[in-house]
């Protein structure tokens, strides 16, 4: 239990870092903004593209890992939807970040929590789950708003031009693509890479905390409730079935049960703000989540890990 709270408190003093700063006026106030547009544009493809570039799927089970992710994200976001039809009156961005509150998942903690209990194998086969979760989030993620958001734009091309262009997906793209073809991370690619992406998580949570707003939270308490059912209930529970119906074991099947009962991720509050969400609800499901996680996962992981 030990290792998840190492995981989870550094996350927590940061998003609340964010909120005393941007409380305090410590820095001006266009500054967030720029904060947000940098980190979704810029730190977080970096990272995505440095993780992924050297990876290698040499000894690892990925059809197996993949039936299971996929399997769990479609099972998700299909009761998500589904539940949202038998709600006409909840308006199209809450749902969003209900959407994204319940789909999808804290890559940095899944990394550290990983890491800390399997070691240099947990990671690596973390960092592989998190390359097929990464798209295939990102791709509905970025669907469910473009249908349900403020903007509302709704077609074909409208999805392919976000889904083309979301740097998220392009970071994972190329990484992936450098991985399989062999080039990697070519001289000192890699080391800029790192610096650069080596910014992504504390900025992420700054943005997130500077956004919060404690006196909306109650009038959210609902959005956090079903949110957090799918997140820590309905997740882990199908990914644990899958993990058994295709016969993974070991680590492989561990990291992914981790993955998916990690809180979500600090990025679905950029993703909201860039793209018509309901930003102040998902900083609020971010936040919640993240305190949550703290009692939840250690629970889950003696039920399921054992």
């Amino acid at each position: 239990m030990g290792s998840f709270a190492t995981a989870l408190a550094p996350v927590l003093v940061l998003i609340l870092a964010g909120f005393g700063m941007k409380r305090a006026a410590f820095l001006p106030e266009d500054t967030w903004p720029g904060m947000e547009k940098l980190t979704y544009f810029v730190l977080f493809p970096a990272l995505l593209i440095g993780t992924l570039g050297n990876q290698s799927l040499d000894g690892v089970p990925w059809p197996g890992m993949l039936a299971v992710v996929v399997g769990t994200l479609a099972i998700a976001a299909t009761a998500l939807v589904l539940w949202y039809r038998f709600r006409p009156s909840l308006d199209g961005p809450t749902f969003t970040s209900i959407f994204q509150g319940g789909v999808r998942f804290n890559t940095y903690i899944a990394l550290a929590v990983a890491q800390a209990f399997f070691g240099f194998e947990g990671l690596t086969m973390a960092a592989v789950a998190a390359g097929f979760m990464i798209v295939l989030i990102n791709l509905l993620c970025v669907f469910v708003l473009i249908v349900y958001g403020k903007a509302a734009n709704r077609g074909i091309t409208p999805f392919v031009r976000e889904v083309a262009g979301n740097p998220l997906v392009l970071g994972c793209a190329i990484g992936w693509f450098l991985s399989l073809s062999g080039i990697g991370l070519p001289g000192i690619t890699e080391d800029i890479l790192e610096i650069v992406g080596r910014a992504a998580l504390p900025f992420g949570l700054l943005a997130v905390g500077a956004a919060l707003k404690p006196e909306a939270v109650p009038g959210h308490a609902g959005s956090i409730a079903i949110s957090s059912i799918v997140q820590f209930g309905l997740k882990p529970a199908c990914a644990a079935l899958l993990l058994s119906g295709v016969g993974l074991s070991g680590v492989a099947a561990a990291v992914i049960l981790v993955a998916f009962m990690v809180p979500t991720a600090p990025s679905a509050y950029i993703l909201a703000r860039q793209l018509g969400g309901d930003a102040e609800t998902m900083a609020s499901i971010i936040t919640f989540q993240t305190l949550l996680a703290f009692l939840v996962m250690p629970i889950i992981a003696t039920v399921a890990l054992g």
